[in-house]
């Protein structure tokens, strides 16, 4: 069994996809649009204009899969009650991401030693997704 985080960004998906590529190195390994569907929602379930809103996409990042999707596009996105946890290889690679993810967001606590960490920080990216950067102890 796996856990994998669904991400829904209510219309600002394909921005979020392009940041993800350039932050973390993420690679689309599927991307359906709206207009796609073998089937049309339901009325009222989408605004309209939003046939070509993403309404599945698989994002790799190193060894795991982030789905992500614009949602019913309602207005901004929230994302409250948890964090994603990223580990980097060495310090190096730690500070490129957390750079990369804080710009245009919130650092929460700065990448620094800690006692179980010779780097962690928190981050909340430009669309408010929740980041815990560390690297492994050695």
């Amino acid at each position: 069994m796996r856990i994998e985080a669904y991400l829904f960004f209510n219309g600002r998906c394909e921005e979020a996809i392009e940041f993800y590529r350039k932050a973390l190195g993420a690679e689309v390994q599927m991307l359906m649009r709206n207009k796609d569907a073998p089937e049309k929602p339901p009325p009222g379930m989408l605004p309209p204009g939003t046939d070509d809103k993403v309404m599945h996409a698989n994002l790799r990042v190193g060894s795991s899969v982030l789905m992500v999707s614009d949602g019913r596009c309602n207005g901004q996105p929230e994302f409250r009650g948890f964090s994603l946890s990223l580990d980097a290889a060495n310090e190096a690679e730690a500070e490129r991401m957390f750079s990369a993810l804080a710009d245009g967001g919130t650092v929460q606590m700065p990448l620094a030693k800690t006692f179980w960490s010779p780097k962690f920080g928190m981050v909340a990216d430009r669309f408010g997704v929740g980041w815990m950067v560390s690297v492994p102890p050695a």
